[in-house]
């Protein structure tokens, strides 16, 4: 059953969730603030914020602030994140204000591509792809006026490498799931934003699977001696993830099957330029976490290295899909090699970046709809079953409508605004390993 599913998987004809990239750094203009935070060495707590300005925000009633702080990749080097925290004005209650943090979706993998540089980053979320898209990426957070008037506090990573200096470890989720956790704790620690020790993720398509590889990290969460201990996750919010450790094969990874599955990998994502810069974006993140044990001369030719070490350290997602058609055109799976060297490493590399198969540390709902070919839904339809064996709570909820990977943000928010303010009550979730979800 699961060779047939990964099968089925593997065919996807698009699954952008598969971006990955890394970023050296770059002769490239930032603004002043992260121009310093590229040159902050990354010691000290987890959590703790090493640089902050004020910045304004339209949202009512609201302060915000820019930025950087600890955090560690999945291998344990720590790392400076930059992000933005919003917050109501006027006093907290006696408890603290819940946090809220946001994971969001990719954006690319040079120093310029964090959400946070973008002037007007505390709007609520501005999607590239949709007909009202304004940038020249996505940027903003996703119901943050709701959120502001429940007087929750509000942060939202651009995740390491994206303005803090370091290479981006695009879609390395456990990475991102680090970032996500600490972001809560830089928040903790403003005390001007009055903010407690509870708090939600949430987060879409390369969010999704942080915050989902997130869930299932009790020991990253309850650390001691953070910026901000105690912390408790009462919820999680997972919008279109995928999960690489659907990847793995039946009966685990071994030297036989890998090359076969890092073949049919390259091989799905050749099929489409976006799918093949997405495939070359996770090649160059996987490496830049690994640099010991894993090379893109593994799996790219000579040409294809040098032009992916140009343009995913000068370019965001979208730009980097037009450089190389600007100069490839339908040639670019060329850069490929036929057969990809050392591929289990790169095989394991992948499936260790989802995270571990533990038990949720809170319930977990996911939201998809049936359009997606960025996000195969079978990834999280796993994840589900993997959990529930586990003892998790997992809800995943089919939006109506047929809607698409970028329509999942908007169409579920109506749904996951009472689902937290629940979990935030104190409201125990409904059994979501009953039976899946159909929305009206």
């Amino acid at each position: 059953m699961k060779s047939k599913i990964l099968k089925a998987m593997l065919g996807c004809a698009t699954a952008a969730f598969l971006c990955a990239g890394t970023m050296a750094q770059a002769d490239m203009y930032l603004p002043p603030f992260y121009a310093a935070a590229t040159q902050i060495k990354p010691q000290g707590k987890l959590g703790q914020i090493v640089r902050k300005e004020k910045i304004p925000t339209a949202i009512a009633n609201a302060q915000a602030w820019r930025i950087a702080y600890v955090s560690s990749d999945m291998t344990g080097k720590k790392t400076i994140v930059t992000g933005i925290v919003i917050a109501p004005k006027g006093p907290a209650p006696k408890a603290g204000r819940p946090i809220m943090s946001w994971a969001h979706g990719t954006t690319g993998t040079a120093q310029n591509c964090g959400p946070s540089q973008v002037g007007n980053a505390t709007a609520p979320l501005n999607e590239y792809f949709l007909m009202s898209g304004n940038a020249w990426t996505d940027y903003g957070v996703p119901a943050i006026n709701e959120f502001i008037k429940a007087g929750y506090v509000v942060v939202a990573t651009d995740y390491q490498g994206l303005g803090g200096g370091g290479q981006h470890q695009y879609q390395l989720a456990v990475t991102q799931a680090h970032d996500t956790i600490d972001a809560i704790r830089a928040a903790g620690s403003l005390k001007a934003t009055g903010a407690g020790k509870t708090a939600i993720l949430y987060g879409w398509s390369q969010g999704g699977s942080a915050v989902t590889a997130a869930a299932s990290a009790p020991d990253y969460i309850n650390q001691k001696g953070t910026a901000f201990d105690g912390i408790t996750i009462a919820g999680v919010v997972a919008m279109a993830p995928p999960d690489f450790k659907t990847l793995t094969p039946p009966g685990g990874l071994t030297d036989a099957n890998a090359p076969i599955m890092m073949t049919n990998i390259a091989k799905s994502f050749s099929a489409s330029l976006p799918n093949f810069t997405h495939f070359t974006m996770t090649l160059w993140g996987a490496q830049a976490a690994f640099p010991d044990k894993l090379k893109l001369s593994d799996a790219l030719t000579d040409e294809g290295v040098k032009a992916v070490e140009t343009i995913m350290r000068n370019k965001c997602v979208h730009g980097s899909a037009d450089a190389f058609n600007y100069a490839y055109g339908d040639q670019f799976a060329t850069l490929i090699k036929p057969n990809i060297d050392n591929a289990k490493a790169w095989g394991q590399a992948l499936i260790d970046s989802a995270g571990t198969n533990v038990k949720p540390v809170a319930p977990v709902i996911i939201y998809w709809g049936t359009k997606d070919i960025v996000a195969p839904p079978i990834m999280h339809k796993i994840y589900r079953e993997e959990m529930c064996k586990m003892g998790g709570n997992v809800a995943r909820v089919q939006l109506a409508g047929e809607k698409t990977h970028f329509a999942t943000p908007g169409a579920s928010q109506p749904l996951y605004l009472p689902w937290i303010a629940d979990r935030l009550a104190g409201k125990p979730a409904p059994d979501g390993c009953v039976a899946e979800q159909v929305q009206k």
